[in-house]
């Protein structure tokens, strides 16, 4: 690969194109297509620029998996912002410790996060929002609270007609080692460490997706996120490959238990899963059981994948681990 492309023009690019299509569903919710999750975006952005944040500010996200969670983490990226996110199963002290030391600017927070955190923890934050309806948990600036109260107002005065396609022109990064996000890991000891990932790691391992499972899901398939985004392995291939390739994605936003995800491989017949036998056995579902329950699902085709066998995974240059 001589030129690595922007990331960020795949998200703008995969927006336009399934426009129409669905794109995230809470599971047994509500669901949003393509242009609502780009309206939402833009919303987001008409916030982030009325609230004094610019490009290269941290933008911390707290939550379980939901669509509105996706929605987030997007529009931190399209708007040029640094994505921080961060496990929901922290401690209170941990979230503290990540969001002081990435400096972040704004938290975004899911409803159990909001109830166990303390916002006097985090004194350098100018807001803390909720990300069911992204409503101000907390706001420390006039300008925050100006632009979160008058939304509708601001977005109405930009597109006073209708907010359409032709008007998506997102941040695009001017250089693959641009730093795209920080990623805290749940660590051994101590606090998490924080790594710093540049665009062309996003862009790496979504070109690995798409020239080695592209060719078998087709646009509009539906696809499950079960594993946390905060975590790269579900960001990457339960997240933004999806997203990029027109996908139908559906958020379990609950634990994983085995009754939960038998009846949702039933009802949404995904295309692909993944997971990793710790999360299967974290979540009290031993592997087999996992195994069992997916085949239970899947085509012949797709049950391949649940052979007993060594696995290996090719690391694509630039990509993550």
């Amino acid at each position: 690969m001589e030129k690595i492309p922007s990331f960020n023009s795949f998200i703008e690019k995969s927006i336009i194109d399934n426009w129409d299509l669905d794109a995230l569903t809470d599971y047994q919710g509500v669901t949003l297509q393509y242009k609502d999750v780009a309206r939402k975006i833009e919303k987001l952005h008409i916030m982030f620029e009325n609230s004094g944040v610019v490009k290269g500010d941290k933008i911390a996200i707290c939550g379980r998996n939901s669509a509105n969670w996706a929605v987030a983490f997007i529009a931190t990226l399209t708007y040029g912002a640094v994505a921080v996110p961060v496990l929901h199963e922290f401690t209170p002290e941990q979230v503290y410790n990540i969001v002081n030391h990435s400096e972040a600017k704004l938290l975004f927070v899911g409803d159990v996060v909001a109830t166990t955190i303390d916002a006097t923890k985090m004194p350098s934050l100018e807001g803390i929002i909720y990300i069911p309806d992204y409503s101000l948990v907390v706001s420390r600036t006039d300008k925050l609270t100006y632009a979160r109260e008058h939304l509708n107002e601001l977005f109405g005065r930009k597109y006073p007609k209708a907010f359409r396609k032709n008007h998506i022109h997102y941040y695009i990064e001017q250089s693959p080692d641009e730093l795209a996000l920080i990623n805290y890991t749940s660590g051994t000891t101590g606090f998490s460490k924080g790594v710093m990932l540049p665009y062309r790691a996003l862009w790496g391992n979504l070109d690995f997706a798409m020239n080695a499972l592209g060719k078998n899901i087709s646009k509009g398939s539906n696809t499950v996120s079960i594993l946390p985004m905060a975590h790269m392995y579900g960001m990457a291939f339960e997240f933004l490959f999806e997203f990029c390739h027109g996908c139908h994605i559906f958020f379990l936003t609950r634990v994983p238990s085995p009754a939960i995800i038998a009846q949702a491989f039933k009802d949404i017949k995904p295309a692909i899963i993944c997971i990793r036998p710790w999360h299967s056995m974290q979540s009290g579902m031993q592997q087999p059981d996992c195994q069992r329950v997916a085949k239970d699902h899947l085509s012949p085709c797709q049950r391949a994948p649940f052979r007993r066998q060594k696995a290996t995974f090719r690391n694509p240059k630039g990509g993550l681990s």
